[in-house]
């Protein structure tokens, strides 16, 4: 089972070390208030901040930064306790690896009719914000922003979206995807690998489907057995779904499961056409990526290898919900898309209210057995679809989509996870300029509206991000 620790940020709090010398005890008031900052955001939010100390000269900022990278947080979030020069964080954001955010708040919410010059000073966050801020926009570091009371929800909820976003950002860095076979003349999804890689992070590995069965063959019937059992628990199981069928899916799943930790991959993608041309598989992996897909892992089918990384980076991005599908066809009544795939869906996004269904069926692609296969919708609500489309070179695009999936799941003769979509641009426009902008055929799934991580992750990619 894969897992995600919660976004570990550091906090840096920037004031001038001088003004001591005219308010003293002005260094510990605001060390206290960015504290009190800090108590505030881990009560609200899943986060875990580290806040050493303030930053009160060119050097203690350097000193701090440094302190951060090497103890491997995900990114920085700046906060202004007083007028700090934008020159003195120029070099330590030279040498910094981190995705960085500033903040503009301030102690008091309302200007007080008797405030004195202290008051003034310690609330003039905007003042140091100003300075920083130009010195960072003209260095060419890639920065978020936020402005606005921080006792309001929404600035706990910008730290946690930076926080996620931030972590993200350092996964993709870290991520490894298994390559096993790729779809002949589907060209939308192919990219330049080593620009993927140095520009988005992941590194993409081609693998042996032989590698695959080597794991399948060294499993005990106890451990398939064990399984089979489990799934009786997560599934209505379909009474003409023999045990034979069943048990060998399951020696899929597991062995395809043993050698991804094996290698240590968080995402892989398997063209259906290896399994049929090998000679040695019985069944295609529908049920296997479905119940990888549950267990945090990225998929995606006919060797889209962006796309395998990026359900990985939903899934981390969110709360381990997210889903590989694509969009089928268009229903004006309903003002919805109805999206699916062959058989692959991560079964553990099922509306709450039903029960997935793991059903006997005929599936001819590949030419193999009947592919045991999770049938379900997706949880009812707000959803986002995103795309990371190849252009040119290093030159890539994040698409994204926001609607909501739609209460319908009686579709009869539908032998596939699906989902009805009702995009919030409407279906027309959604659709024409999904192709405008190049977006791709297979498309990630992400439960409610996680829209803002998705934009400060391209923006920390430097990607371009469009909303359609």
């Amino acid at each position: 089972m894969v897992s995600f620790s919660k976004p570990k940020l550091g906090v840096l709090g920037l004031i001038q070390g001088g003004y001591e010398q005219v308010f003293p005890g002005i260094l510990e008031r605001q060390k206290k208030y960015a504290q009190e900052v800090v108590d505030s955001v881990l009560d609200s939010v899943d986060v875990d901040l580290y806040f050493p100390n303030i930053a009160i000269d060119r050097k203690s900022i350097e000193d701090t930064v440094r302190d951060f990278n090497s103890k491997n947080l995900d990114g920085i979030i700046i906060i202004l306790l007083a007028y700090s020069f934008g020159t003195w964080i120029v070099r330590a954001l030279q040498e910094n690896k981190l995705p960085i955010a500033l903040t503009v708040i301030q102690p008091e919410q309302v200007v007080g009719d008797d405030w004195e010059e202290l008051d003034f000073t310690v609330n003039q966050a905007i003042h140091g914000a100003q300075d920083n801020s130009n010195a960072i926009v003209r260095s060419g570091f890639k920065c978020q922003f936020f402005a606005g009371n921080r006792h309001e929800p929404r600035f706990s909820q910008f730290i946690l979206n930076f926080g996620k976003a931030a972590m993200v950002f350092q996964h993709l860095r870290r991520m490894r995807v298994a390559v096993i076979g790729r779809l002949s003349g589907m060209n939308d999804v192919v990219a330049d690998e080593m620009a993927f890689f140095r520009k988005i992070g992941p590194e993409c590995v081609y693998e042996s489907i032989g590698s695959v069965y080597l794991h399948m063959e060294s499993l005990t019937k106890d451990e398939i057995d064990k399984r089979v059992e489990y799934d009786k628990t997560i599934f209505d199981m379909d009474p003409n779904l023999s045990y034979e069928s069943h048990a060998y899916a399951i020696k899929m799943y597991l062995g395809l499961k043993k050698f991804l930790e094996e290698r240590k991959y968080d995402a892989f993608t398997l063209n259906f056409e290896v399994l049929g041309e090998d000679g040695r598989f019985k069944q295609l992996h529908l049920l296997a990526a479905s119940h990888l897909m549950a267990d945090g892992y990225g998929y995606a089918a006919e060797g889209d290898s962006i796309c395998a990384a990026m359900v990985s980076a939903a899934h981390c991005l969110g709360n381990m919900d997210a889903n590989f599908t694509e969009m089928y066809a268009m229903d004006f009544e309903k003002k919805a898309i109805i999206c699916c795939h062959a058989g692959e869906g991560n079964w553990a996004t099922c509306r709450k209210d039903m029960k997935p269904k793991l059903i006997d069926r005929y599936f001819g692609e590949g030419g193999l057995g009947n592919p045991p296969t999770p049938i379900f919708t997706p949880q009812i609500g707000p959803t986002v679809f995103t795309s990371l489309a190849p252009l040119s070179g290093d030159k890539f695009r994040l698409v994204l989509a926001k609607g909501k999936i739609l209460n319908k799941s009686d579709l009869r003769g539908c032998e596939m996870p699906y989902i009805f979509w009702s995009p919030n641009s409407g279906i027309e426009k959604c659709v024409e300029n999904w192709m405008k902008n190049g977006g791709t055929h297979h498309e990630v799934v992400s439960l409610g509206d996680i829209s803002e991580r998705w934009r400060m992750l391209a923006d920390m990619l430097d990607v371009e991000f469009v909303e359609v």
